[in-house]
């Protein structure tokens, strides 16, 4: 039997003579390898990155599984990134608009880290001493009202001296009596009210009668200064001199606004606010300090008055002192904060000092972010020092200033702003009022976005580091009479002090520390960072990682493939 042997050339032969088998094989090999589309390689790509990134759920979206599971992880990625945009945008909107917080420090910090309160005293006393008559206020403005009548004739009664003074209390009394004459005009041109009132009233050792300070025996008129406030002549203790408050050009001089009775003019300004005292700074320091709580490391004040020289057609019935504790770089409001002292009484009132301080991390922001003002951000015309009670001040004078064309005799002004006289008494009081409702008004506006304040018109936010001091008061009676009695020098003080009352005031601090307050960055760049990852973690698992990776994915490994499939 003949073998039979397989030979592809006869095979190919036999089955299609027409077909060369070479021709088969070299068209085999020419034939072009397919290239991967652009669509097609994401396709690969969004597979393989579904299967092995780290973001929750999306390994489902590559996988190749119903239809309605698709739809509920679909439904599910949704509704997370939802909740997840909504907490980010929550947290950004926060950080936005109030990047700054107030808390409470780790720390207490001593007493004698902050100075000793700035204390003003004021007489409600106006009656007008020195003068041809003893008259009370009601009974000389009758006397200006027939002066006016009679066609401004002087008399024996009323000289011209009376005059100004009478017109010098037309501008501190309170009780209403100034509105029964009516001046159209003013009576007298460039009248010295604070040198009248240095000649009415009565000398600061007369109101003050000894003074303790340190536990020493102190002549009160080397602790006090004079100061011209609204309501007349006050005695400050512990205030900053007038060159270190006032600007130049400010006419302190001739405000008299602080005088030079006392001994820490000898004294180089120690302390700021912003940084607090000097490093290496002495026990005696300017403003002074003191090292311990307690009234024998306080102040200790007599007060005296006198009942000839009460006139209750002046300030009504309300009689004694107004005491005001307030930071030494601030002026004094006697009308806003005052604590007041009744005659036979013995009041204690223990401070305690409120400090907010400023972390360095939030002078970058816009101070309408922050709410309040750094030192470096707002520069007052009038004062070297910008706390909020300071700016208010200035405000109150510039807006006086351009409603009545002059300012009171008390407010800070250049030589450029006339006082007012009797004739701007109206408008000067009621300028305060137009200030508020304007104010008012402002802010509503503001508020509302319908407005922005800028800088200079008032704006008086409050000083970023600021000082104030909490009391608490308790008093008991101070008996005057019996206590001379029984030392047998009753005969002699009534003898030297006719119709004296007397009170005792002591100021000193609560606690030897205190605890301040901080106003820092709510978020920094690590916090913020660090919530935008925790919110993202939650809810999706999405790391700084992730993000490389998808993007690793969807444009540098796309191209290597893209390349390879090319080239192969």
């Amino acid at each position: 039997m003949p073998s039979i042997l397989y030979n592809p050339q006869n095979a190919a032969t036999k089955t299609n003579p027409g077909i060369d088998p070479k021709n088969i094989l070299e068209k085999v090999e020419e034939k072009p390898p397919s290239k991967k589309t652009l669509a097609k390689g994401i396709k690969e790509i969004y597979g393989d990155f579904c299967s092995n990134t780290s973001i929750h759920g999306f390994q489902y979206f590559g996988q190749h599984r119903p239809r309605k599971e698709i739809l509920f992880w679909i439904v599910i990625f949704v509704i997370t990134i939802y909740f997840c945009t909504t907490i980010i945008v929550r947290i950004y909107v926060k950080w936005s608009e109030t990047p700054v917080i107030v808390s409470f420090s780790e720390k207490s910090t001593p007493i004698w880290s902050v100075p000793f309160p700035r204390v003003t005293i004021c007489p409600e006393t106006k009656r007008a001493m020195n003068m041809s008559t003893d008259d009370t206020f009601f009974q000389l403005m009758e006397k200006l009202d027939t002066f006016l009548k009679e066609g401004q004739q002087h008399s024996e009664n009323f000289t011209l001296a009376d005059l100004e003074r009478t017109l010098t209390l037309m501008h501190i009394c309170k009780s209403g009596i100034s509105g029964i004459v009516q001046i159209t005009q003013s009576l007298l041109k460039d009248i010295d009210y604070t040198g009248n009132l240095n000649h009415m009233l009565p000398r600061v050792d007369k109101y003050l009668f000894t003074c303790e300070w340190f536990g020493n025996m102190v002549p009160c008129e080397r602790l006090f200064n004079r100061v011209y406030t609204d309501e007349g002549i006050c005695y400050t203790f512990n205030s900053l001199k007038a060159d270190d408050l006032y600007r130049e050009g400010v006419l302190k001089s001739k405000m008299r606004s602080i005088s030079n009775e006392t001994d820490d003019k000898k004294l180089p300004l120690q302390w700021s606010l912003e940084q607090g005292y000097d490093r290496g700074s002495d026990l005696h320091t300017y403003p002074a300090r003191v090292l311990s709580s307690g009234s024998k490391a306080g102040l200790n004040v007599h007060v005296q008055s006198f009942l000839d020289e009460v006139d209750y057609t002046c300030n009504g019935p309300i009689q004694g002192f107004k005491i005001l504790l307030h930071s030494p770089d601030d002026v004094p409001s006697v009308s806003k904060h005052f604590v007041r002292l009744a005659m036979d009484k013995e009041v204690m009132i223990a401070v305690k000092p409120k400090m907010i301080t400023t972390s360095d991390d939030i002078a970058a922001y816009d101070p309408m972010k922050r709410r309040c003002f750094m030192s470096k951000d707002r520069q007052l015309k009038f004062y070297k020092i910008y706390s909020q009670n300071n700016c208010e001040r200035e405000c109150l004078t510039n807006f006086t200033y351009a409603e009545c064309g002059c300012v009171q005799f008390s407010m800070p002004r250049f030589k450029d702003m006339p006082v007012c006289g009797e004739d701007k008494i109206l408008c000067y009081s009621s300028a305060y009022n137009k200030l508020l409702v304007k104010q008012f008004k402002d802010g509503l506006a503001s508020e509302d976005g319908l407005a922005h304040l800028p800088l200079d018109d008032c704006n008086c936010m409050p000083a970023c580091t600021s000082l104030e001091y909490e009391t608490e008061i308790s008093e008991g009676h101070f008996d005057l009479v019996n206590t001379l009695k029984a030392f047998n020098n009753f005969d002699d003080y009534f003898r030297i002090y006719p119709g004296g009352k007397m009170s005792l005031m002591s100021i000193y601090f609560k606690e030897n520390q205190f605890i301040t307050s901080r106003r820092s960055e709510l978020y920094g760049v690590t916090e913020l960072l660090a919530n935008f990852g925790g919110v993202f973690g939650l809810f999706m698992g999405i790391s700084i990682l992730s993000i490389v990776e998808m993007i690793y994915h969807f444009s540098l490994r796309l191209w290597s493939n893209m390349t390879r499939s090319a080239v192969g």
